[in-house]
């Protein structure tokens, strides 16, 4: 499959003073090899599988996870049932210490069960590791998340927040596509998807190309890279992420931050406010809405609200913390009723 596609541009050697603003705050993804190599909790893996689960043991706090169980027919593939009616996997709450058993129980298997903890804050459950194992990021305030389980396949999804996700233990490879290629991918359902984000409804693995023919497209706009332990990859908002987990064992720690204030809430309320208001309308009275969210949203500027006061422009001018707050009261009110 990534045959067709480019390499991700890398930096050999990286070090923090690689992660400059122009970086993370930039529109195309990069890999930093061996970034996060002096971690001690990368050298505890570089000696064995257990070193590294004994290393999480020591600072686990006993607080439950949530784990993704998948049967061996998952192919370790977390997704969708066959109908799409429902997921392939369950999720319940259980003790990393019995995750991690049930990860060395089903090690040497050719086709293990879908083991996986997703997304999980690393202060709530593994007190100190962030003090241990750290990414500075000046002027950022990240959230830093873990990510644990065996061979897994996470198919093409978006996230709204900027992303260095560092691989800690375990090989990833990681297919990167820009967001232009939405249309490319067959994308699924907003509503209900594996773990809160839409994703492709592509096998990468063997691509269905009469049922998905324009993935093709897709594929001429990817790009790639296999991250080893202590490697680590930017991966900027918006941009679509399938990412391979290729040992028994794999752990990834990732650092999520947005570029906007967090009082603005996620833009896809916009996008189901909008179909749920707008999508359906005549066609002609589509058109003129989308001139007014170009107007008012999408070419913004300083001269289409010159004529208003700035005192008197309202949610025209700057959105400010208590302005978001007196909009998100308003709009709570007209939808309860």
């Amino acid at each position: 499959m990534n045959g067709a596609a480019s390499k991700i541009r890398e930096i050999k050697d990286a070090s923090e003073a690689d992660l400059t603003e122009d970086i993370l705050s930039g529109q195309q993804p990069l890999v930093f090899r061996g970034l996060v190599s002096h971690w001690p909790f990368v050298q505890a893996g570089q000696k064995s599988d257990a070193d590294a689960q004994a290393y999480l043991r020591n600072r686990y706090n006993q607080t439950p996870v949530v784990v993704c169980h998948g049967a061996q027919e998952t192919n370790g593939r977390p997704f969708y049932n066959d109908d799409l009616s429902g997921l392939n996997f369950e999720s319940r709450q259980a003790s990393l210490d019995f995750f991690l058993d049930k990860i060395q129980e089903h090690s040497a298997d050719e086709t293990p069960p879908l083991l996986y903890i997703a997304s999980t804050t690393i202060d709530d459950c593994l007190p100190g590791f962030n003090d241990e194992n750290t990414l500075p990021l000046a002027g950022k305030q990240p959230l830093a998340s873990i990510w644990i389980g065996n061979k897994s396949t996470v198919a093409a999804h978006y996230d709204l927040a900027d992303n260095i996700a560092c691989v800690t233990i375990g090989r990833r490879e990681f297919t990167l596509f820009p967001p232009d290629q939405l249309e490319n991918l067959y994308v699924g359902p907003i509503d209900l998807t594996p773990a809160g984000q839409p994703v492709s409804l592509v096998d990468f693995d063997a691509p269905d190309y009469e049922k998905h023919p324009k993935f093709r497209h897709a594929l001429e706009a990817a790009q790639t890279a296999t991250l080893e332990p202590g490697d680590a990859i930017f991966i900027p908002s918006m941009w679509w992420h399938h990412v391979k987990a290729l040992n028994s064992f794999n752990v990834l720690v990732n650092y999520w931050w947005r570029q906007s204030p967090a009082f603005m809430g996620p833009p896809v309320n916009a996008l189901n406010l909008a179909i749920l208001s707008v999508r359906d309308l005549p066609p002609a009275q589509k058109e003129i809405w989308r001139g007014l969210f170009n107007h008012y949203v999408f070419e913004n500027t300083e001269e289409k609200v010159a004529h208003i006061p700035v005192e008197r422009r309202g949610i025209l001018g700057p959105v400010t913390e208590m302005m978001a707050r007196r909009l998100r009261a308003y709009l709570l009110n007209r939808l309860n009723r």
